[in-house]
Formats: structure tokens, sequence, C-alpha cells
């Protein structure tokens, strides 16, 4: 009897039952979240037009999370090349302008792999920094929020949808485009920190892969994921951004 208990109990385990939680952690893919998108993206660099190609960000919590209000996200962009390459140079003064990369927190329209607690009412923004920690590098930085009277639990056992990067095909090809769209790249979702209300003193940060922590784009980075250590962000910063 003993011995026909134990092998239901492993043929239980095998199957994978659902226990409390899935790991906690964190998800970068393109397309959709985790194992529901592809880990490579790969772009002719012929059009500038197009559909957006689209980085899809998720996590996992951790218990404790009964008040989730918001989260930070550093996502790390190398190219190793000797300086960084025009096409991912988004910003301001840079060949790619401010219109080529945006961020959504709206999954109301899909994809519907993971869950999506925000339910189209995020609001939030991002920073990206060329040049950040090396000269083959960019970071870009995201924050979301949702106002405090949405609050909610998020539960261990769900993998949640975080955040779209849509990056439009503007500027690869003909006149006036931006070098280097053909150039690979290693995209290293380094972390995403959860928040609450003060009161609740339970902010985690999360870099532990579930699946994956990062992608290639045109695939061919050496010693992908290569991030730079997360700088942690505060609830200070994210509360500004309450509708």
């Amino acid at each position: 009897m003993r011995v026909l208990l134990r092998s239901l109990l492993l043929g239980l385990m095998c199957l994978g039952i659902p226990d409390s939680a899935r790991a906690q952690g964190v998800n970068l893919s393109w397309g959709d979240c985790g194992v529901n998108g592809t880990t490579a993206q790969t772009f002719a660099c012929d059009a500038n037009s197009g559909a957006p190609l689209a980085l899809v960000g998720s996590f996992v919590p951790p218990s404790g999370m009964n008040e989730f209000l918001g989260l930070a996200a550093q996502i790390d962009i190398c190219t190793t090349t000797p300086t960084f390459i025009d096409w991912w140079a988004h910003g301001t003064g840079r060949c790619r302008g401010t219109g080529a990369l945006s961020t959504s927190f709206d999954f109301t329209s899909g994809p519907f792999s993971c869950v999506d607690f925000f339910a189209g009412q995020a609001a939030g923004g991002y920073a990206y920094d060329v040049s950040f920690g090396s000269a083959d590098r960019a970071r870009l930085r995201i924050q979301c929020a949702i106002q405090v009277d949405s609050r909610g639990l998020v539960d261990p056992s769900n993998e949640y949808y975080a955040f779209r990067v849509n990056i439009n095909r503007t500027k690869s090809t003909g006149a006036g485009s931006c070098a280097g769209c053909s150039i690979p790249a290693c995209i290293t979702l380094t972390s995403i920190q959860l928040f609450q209300p003060l009161e609740a003193a339970h902010d985690p940060e999360l870099s532990r892969p579930i699946d994956r922590n990062f992608v290639q784009w045109q695939v061919g980075v050496p010693n992908c994921p290569s991030g730079i250590p997360a700088v942690n962000s505060s609830w200070g910063k994210i509360k500004n951004l309450y509708r």
C-alpha cells in the first residue's frame, strides 16, 4: 500500500497539478506574454510602414500583493557595436525621433493568453537613454499605475501582462533611413518592480526569469542576455502617473 501511495503522489507531481503559485518572476517575448510569444524577431528592413513590432513584458507576482497599483520596469538594449546604432536611437534629436517607440498597458483588445489586471485603466510612460552604461547600449524605463480606488489583488498562480512596447518600422529603408536596422540586438528585461500603497510596505522587485527575460532582434548577439544592474524605482515616481 505504501508503494502504491508513493507511486500515486509521484504521478500527480508529474501531471503538474497547480500549486500555490508559479515561481515568481518576469517574462519578455515578442508578440505575446511568455511562452505564448517568440524569442526572436526578424525584419527585412525593407518597409517604413506596417504593423508595429511588439515587445510584451509579463510577471508572476509573489504572495502578499493584495493592493497592487502599478509597476516600473527596466529594459536594456545591447547591440555589441562600437557605438549604439541609429535605428535603435530614440528620442529628441535622435535618428528615430520621438514617434517610433511607444508603450501601452492596454490589452483589452488582446492578446488574451495572460491575465490583464489593468483592464485599460493604467496610465504611464517611458524614458529612453541612449549609451546607458556603455556606448553599445540603451536603457528603456517604463512606469505605469492605476487610480488608487482600482487597486486590487494579483494572484501568484497567474501570469499578468505588464506592458507592451510598440516599435514602428519608420526610417528603416530609403532616403532618410536610420542605419543599423539589420544589426542584431539583445533586449533584456532587467526587472519589474511592483507597487502597493505606502502603508503596505511591500513593493517587491522581480528579476528572475520565469521562462525567459530576454529576446533577440535579428538574431546573432553572442552572450545574450547582457543586462546592466537595475536601479530601484520609488513609489513617489509612480504616484505622479495617477489620472
